[in-house]
């Protein structure tokens, strides 16, 4: 099978996770999406090919050398975004020519709001409809790695050692690490495959936590409140205030973190609020931590304790964890260079599951899936760059052996 078409198979799976959801996986077509693969694996010659009750799916790829090779993983995630629609995706391939790209009707991709797709004319596209997000995030990551898998098993001529293969659940909803079996893994070190344009190679990514907060109001009529009501909602707005305004998402880059009020609902009674916090640097991270919980000790002794604060870590910066191995950061880069890719070494601004994975004792950077605009209708990815990525990910093979 061709990449693209392979790749227009694994979006036409809903995949969408959902964080309100205590199972594993959060939703079943992730299950439906893991027992295709499987079966794919097993029918391109992969061995020791499972789904196991968590959705996770796990193959090997046996070596075919007498060299002492290490063990090298690769590991993509089969859920998308809960932001935006996953469900009857229809996606469009273009031959960009140039100019907007139309979608539908009402929207479309704009050179004036993304100018870098200038940089892409005569690319062919594979873009949505406008009414869904695409799934390229990380469903190219999973079409790279099993089209190289499949390149690899018909050129028995490219010696490599052993490789295996890891798909995982709820990486957008932060859970995709919790119950990867590392063990049963079995491998030296392991590359995600789930960045963004091509050339990219990052083995640092954000701090996280999540920040919960529930407010605790007082109703009364409205003509009798005075000195008497306490509206939760209104807190809520106090309480956003007290945070710096330049930290937030929309006017932040590179190493700057932030804090996101990622949802707010309520009424007069009652409130919840949900933040997501951010910094690469570990101190920073923790002192936004402080931040918030001092605000909320502030507004607790004006509003008389109306407010529960929870903060929960959610994964931290890997980078500690891959600088004692930077010679699989090194493979990586000088493989992208023997293949004419421009390596793009720059922070995540974000996480992937080799974060965590990192931290289990996996030491796990992350290569770019080649897409664009991930989470929203605007998504797309080249084709040049699953074709890339798969070159990329049987150069890696190839390097390890022949070192």
């Amino acid at each position: 099978m061709n990449i693209i078409d392979r790749f227009l198979k694994y979006v036409s799976f809903d995949t969408k996770a959902d964080g309100n959801s205590s199972t594993c996986p959060s939703t079943p077509g992730q299950l439906v999406l893991g027992k295709y693969l499987e079966e794919e694996l097993k029918s391109i010659g992969l061995s020791d090919v499972s789904q196991d009750k968590n959705g996770y799916v796990y193959a090997t790829l046996k070596s075919n050398t007498d060299k002492k090779v290490p063990t090298v993983g690769f590991v993509a995630h089969m859920d998308t975004s809960p932001a935006t629609s996953g469900k009857d995706i229809k996606p469009q391939i273009v031959d960009y020519k140039g100019g907007d790209i139309k979608l539908n009707d009402e929207y479309s991709i704009l050179e004036k709001e993304f100018p870098f797709i200038k940089n892409l004319v005569g690319e062919k596209l594979i873009t949505t409809d406008g009414t869904t997000l695409l799934g390229a995030d990380d469903k190219a990551g999973i079409a790279i790695i099993v089209s190289a898998m499949e390149h690899l098993v018909n050129h028995p001529e490219i010696k490599h050692g052993d490789i295996k293969i890891g798909f995982t659940p709820d990486e957008e909803i932060g859970r995709g690490a919790d119950l990867f079996d590392v063990e049963k893994f079995a491998a030296d070190f392991a590359y995600t495959v789930d960045g963004g344009p091509i050339g990219e190679l990052e083995f640092e990514n954000f701090n996280a936590a999540s920040g919960n907060i529930e407010i605790e109001g007082k109703v009364v009529h409205p003509g009798s409140a005075k000195d008497v009501m306490v509206n939760a909602l209104i807190i809520a707005m106090e309480l956003n205030s007290l945070l710096p305004s330049n930290e937030r998402p929309e006017h932040t880059e590179h190493y700057e973190g932030f804090y996101m009020l990622d949802s707010l609902e309520g009424d007069v009674s009652k409130a919840n609020m949900s933040y997501i916090i951010r910094d690469h640097s570990s101190e920073k991270f923790e002192n936004k931590k402080e931040l918030l919980q001092n605000a909320v000790d502030f507004l607790n002794k004006k509003y008389n304790n109306a407010i529960k604060l929870t903060i929960e870590d959610s994964y931290y910066n890997m980078r500690e964890k891959i600088e004692p191995h930077m010679e699989i950061v090194d493979i990586a880069e000088q493989s992208m260079i023997e293949l004419d890719i421009k390596p793009i070494i720059k922070p995540i601004r974000g996480g992937t599951d080799g974060a965590r994975l990192s931290f289990m004792g996996l030491p796990c950077p992350n290569l770019f899936a080649g897409g664009y605009n991930f989470h929203g209708r605007y998504e797309f990815v080249p084709v040049s760059s699953l074709e890339k990525g798969t070159e990329l990910v049987v150069k890696i093979v190839e390097n390890l052996e022949a070192k």
